[in-house]
């Protein structure tokens, strides 16, 4: 079922700040999904998704190389009959105001600050469309 962005649910919200452990879909330079867990968070007003990670993982590689343009990705959480998927673009993140930002958000959202990694960057979603049964 779709949603519309501008007007979320106060449910539909609250799933996306429970400790649930969502996917990240991407595309591989060959067209085939890959698949990871991730932590993310989600700010409904910017309608950005933000997900930490390494610069040199292969969501990061799959990203970049679908260009400035940005990559075509969704991130899922499912708890039982609940579920929710936020679609958007995505670009790398790597300067150091937009990755701490990133941490904090997860921190809040997750309950535990990361440990400090020069590798990390951030994956930003500029989310366009939002799913789901929450």
């Amino acid at each position: 079922m779709a949603h519309d962005l501008a007007a979320l649910s106060p449910e539909y919200l609250a799933f996306w700040g429970e400790y649930l452990m969502p996917t990240l879909t991407t595309l591989r330079a060959n067209g085939t999904p890959h698949v990871v867990p991730v932590g993310v968070t989600y700010d409904a007003e910017e309608r950005i998704a933000r997900i930490i990670t390494r610069k040199d993982s292969t969501k990061v590689k799959n990203v970049l190389t679908a260009g400035a343009e940005g990559a075509t990705v969704a991130v899922c959480q499912v708890d039982r009959g609940r579920w929710a998927t936020l679609e958007g673009i995505a670009r790398v993140r790597t300067d150091d105001a937009s990755v701490a930002d990133a941490v904090r958000r997860y921190a809040e959202r997750y309950g535990r600050t990361p440990s400090p990694n020069p590798d990390r960057v951030m994956i930003e979603i500029a989310v366009n469309k939002a799913l789901g049964r929450a």
